[in-house]
C-alpha cells in the first residue's frame, strides 16, 4: 500500500514537471518554427551554403524529435500510468502493476535526461563528442584503471541509446589500455561529457600484486566536441602525414584503415570504422580538425584565426590541457565511495558508477 502511494506521489510530481515543460517548450512556437524552416529548405539555393544547411537540418531534427514529439510521448506514457493506477485501485493485477512501474522508471530517466539538457547553453554543447582516456603511468594498475573508465563511459553511452565507437586504442601489457578514444554520436553528448575532462583517481587493492597492496592509480580524460561540417577552415596538405594500408594482392582481406598525423603538433588520429578508405580519411580528418580546434589559445586554431603564418612552429608542449586537474576520486577499499572534488557530490555506490551511472555528477557540474 505504501509503495502504491509513493508511486501516486511520484506521478503527481512528474505531472507538474511536464506542465512546466509545456510552458518552456511553447509548442505553438515550435510548430511555427518548423513550418518556417521547411520553407527555407524548399528554396533553390538552400544547399549552396552546406554549413547553414547542416545547422538548419539539425535544428529541425531537434525541434521535432527532441522537443515536440518527445513531449507528446511523455504525456502519453504518463496518462497510461495514471490509467493503470486507477484500475489497480479497483482490482489487483500483477502484470499491470509491473507495467506501470516499468513505464514510471522509463519516464523518470527520460525526464532526468531532459532536465540536464536544459542546463546546456554553450554553442558546442549540442555536438557529438570525442572522449580520450590515457593512463597517467606506464604500469599495469594505471592501464587497468584506464580500461575501467573506458568501460564506464561505454556503458553510459549505451544506457542512453547513443552510438558509441572506438576510434583508436592502444592496448597495455596486462589487459589494460595505454589510451583509447571513443566517438559518442548523439545530440548534446559533448554538453554532458565535458564535465568529465580531468584526472580521475582510483584507490583499490591492486589485482596485480600478490601482497594485496593498496594502490592509487591515475588516468586522464579529455573531451572535445566533434565540430563536423561546421568547421570551414582547411588544414594545409603539407602539415599532414597520411598512412594507408599496403595491399599485398589478397583481395579477400581488403583493409581500409587510415592514420593521419598533424606534423606541427604531433597529434595522431586513425579511423577504421568506415567501409572505404575515402570514408575513413574523411572521418579521420574531421576528428583531427576537432582536436586542433579544441586546443587552447596557444594552439593551432588560435594561430589560424589570427592569420599567423608560422603555424609549423607550434610544438606539442605548447598545447595546454585541462585534463591534468584532479576532479574525481573512486575509492574501492577499505570502503566504497566516489566523490567529485569540484561539486562535493558523492555516493557510496561505486559499483553502479563504474557501470555508467554518472548522471548525478554531470547534473551537479552543470548546475554549478
Amino acid at each position: 500500500m505504501l509503495e502504491f502511494l509513493n508511486i501516486k506521489i511520484e506521478v503527481e510530481r512528474l505531472s507538474n514537471i511536464l506542465g512546466k515543460a509545456e510552458d518552456c517548450l511553447d509548442l505553438q512556437y515550435l510548430t511555427a518554427r518548423i513550418q518556417y524552416l521547411d520553407q527555407v529548405i524548399a528554396q533553390r539555393d538552400f544547399w549552396n551554403n552546406p554549413t547553414l544547411a547542416y545547422e538548419t537540418l539539425q535544428e529541425i531534427e531537434y525541434s521535432i524529435f527532441y522537443k515536440h514529439q518527445q513531449y507528446q510521448r511523455w504525456c502519453s506514457i504518463l496518462e497510461d500510468i495514471k490509467a493503470a493506477l486507477e484500475l489497480l485501485e479497483l482490482s489487483a493485477d500483477e502484470q499491470l502493476w509491473q507495467e506501470a512501474q516499468t513505464n514510471l522508471t522509463q519516464l523518470q530517466q527520460e525526464l532526468e535526461t531532459a532536465e540536464i539538457r536544459q542546463l546546456l547553453s554553450d554553442p558546442h554543447d549540442k555536438k557529438a563528442a570525442l572522449l580520450t582516456i590515457t593512463a597517467e603511468v606506464d604500469n599495469a594498475d594505471s592501464q587497468h584503471w584506464a580500461y575501467m573508465l573506458l568501460q564506464m563511459y561505454w556503458r553510459w553511452g549505451k544506457s542512453h541509446n547513443y552510438q558509441v565507437d572506438v576510434v583508436e586504442i592502444s592496448e597495455g601489457n596486462e589487459g589494460g589500455i595505454k589510451y583509447a578514444t571513443l566517438e559518442i554520436t548523439a545530440r548534446c553528448a559533448y554538453g554532458y561529457l565535458k564535465s568529465e575532462t580531468g584526472t580521475h583517481q582510483l584507490q583499490q587493492i591492486s589485482p596485480f600484486d600478490v601482497t594485496n597492496t593498496l594502490r592509487t592509480s591515475l588516468a586522464s580524460v579529455q573531451v572535445i566536441p566533434i565540430l563536423g561540417e561546421s568547421v570551414e577552415w582547411e588544414i594545409p596538405e603539407k602539415d599532414l602525414e597520411i598512412t594507408w594500408p599496403r595491399y599485398r594482392g589478397n583481395v579477400n582481406r581488403t583493409e581500409t584503415w587510415v592514420k593521419m598525423v598533424h606534423i606541427p603538433t604531433g597529434i595522431s588520429v586513425s579511423s577504421n570504422q568506415q567501409r572505404s578508405q575515402m570514408q575513413n580519411k574523411e572521418k579521420a580528418l574531421a576528428i583531427l580538425k576537432s582536436k586542433l580546434f579544441a586546443m587552447s589559445t596557444t594552439g593551432y586554431a588560435y594561430a589560424l584565426a589570427q592569420s599567423v603564418q608560422q603555424i609549423d612552429q607550434i610544438q606539442p608542449r605548447q598545447i595546454k590541457s585541462l585534463s591534468n586537474k584532479l576532479i574525481r576520486e573512486y575509492i574501492l577499499h577499505p570502503y566504497t565511495k566516489v566523490k567529485d572534488l569540484r561539486t562535493n557530490v558523492e555516493t557510496p555506490a561505486a559499483a553502479a558508477v563504474l557501470k555508467g551511472e554518472i548522471d548525478l555528477f554531470i547534473k551537479a557540474y552543470l548546475q554549478q
